[in-house]
């Protein structure tokens, strides 16, 4: 099989955007050829995920009332939704899973982000294709937003299973993560306080808020401070990332941030609609199977949205 030196043809392509069946172009990947992969596959919910757009115009007759009692009309925008409901979930991912085993390099880390109903399951068959042994983390990503269940415990958190290749010889950069602040500072010394301390398994981070600039109104996008995150911590510079799960490309916008090299895949066309305008004007990209030029400006771009 070809090597991924000729699956980026073109030497300045630093990344594909695949629209497709991830398991197909999964199987024409090379083995040991990725360096690090993160996936949030969709979380079996058994609901239509959907995410609706809106703007607010000043209106004298409008219905929502703001600073200093000003009028404004509520304007939709878009809605972004897919299906989240599959009949054998774990038949869906397993053969997908097993790809990716194969296509990761024997350095190479891969990242499963999934929430707690379906965590346990998917451990077990994650168990089973890595190795017991090749796992090294369960990383709790905890959020305080959104509405509070008033019959259990409130659910503020998603679950990521980290898997390594190779236990022995893995990618960790603990130097390049991004410190954080220390809860009481006083009790550590200026200088400690200054420097921050390197993030456990649970992770403090707010999701993507609706009225921020990263937001590209995708259902489930994900924040770019986490991908960020994965990629400091498991890949080196010019490392190939994968995500076939891709979503709104925050994995993309992450490697490119980071001077990665990307692949993403996902047959949802309101992705790849979401991804055109996000890499509006960055060179190097490369699509297959979608036209992005009629959701692009071509503009420079100095940041992407997460």
């Amino acid at each position: 099989m070809a090597s991924i030196k000729t699956f980026f043809v073109k030497s300045n392509v630093i990344g594909k955007i695949f629209f497709a069946d991830n398991l197909h172009i999964l199987r024409e990947l090379p083995s040991e050829s990725v360096d690090l992969i993160y996936i949030d596959p969709p979380f079996n919910t058994g609901k239509v995920q959907q995410r609706t757009r809106i703007k607010t115009l000043r209106c004298a007759d409008g219905d929502r009332v703001g600073f200093q009692g000003n009028r404004y009309e509520s304007v939709v925008v878009g809605t972004k939704r897919f299906s989240d409901l599959f009949d054998d979930y774990l038949a869906f991912l397993e053969p997908r899973l097993v790809e990716a085993h194969r296509v990761l390099a024997s350095h190479g880390s891969f990242y499963f982000h999934v929430d707690y109903r379906e965590v346990h399951y998917c451990k077990l068959l994650l168990d089973s294709i890595f190795g017991r042994e090749c796992f090294l983390n369960e990383i709790i990503w905890a959020y305080d937003y959104g509405g509070r269940a008033k019959n259990r415990w409130p659910p503020k958190h998603d679950n990521i299973l980290l898997y390594v290749k190779n236990p022995s010889e893995y990618v960790f950069n603990i130097e390049a993560i991004e410190r954080i602040p220390y809860m009481a500072p006083n009790l550590v010394g200026p200088e400690k306080a200054a420097r921050g301390k390197t993030p456990t398994d649970t992770w403090w981070h707010t999701i993507v808020p609706t009225n921020s600039g990263e937001k590209t109104g995708y259902p489930t996008q994900k924040p770019l401070g986490i991908l960020r995150r994965i990629v400091q911590a498991s890949s080196r510079p010019d490392a190939l990332v994968l995500d076939f799960f891709a979503g709104s490309g925050t994995t993309g916008a992450a490697a490119l941030e980071l001077g990665r090299r990307f692949i993403l895949i996902d047959n949802n066309l309101e992705a790849l609609e979401v991804m055109a305008k996000r890499f509006d004007g960055v060179d190097g990209i490369e699509w297959v199977g979608f036209d992005p030029a009629p959701y692009q400006k071509r503009t420079k771009e100095c940041k992407l949205l997460s």
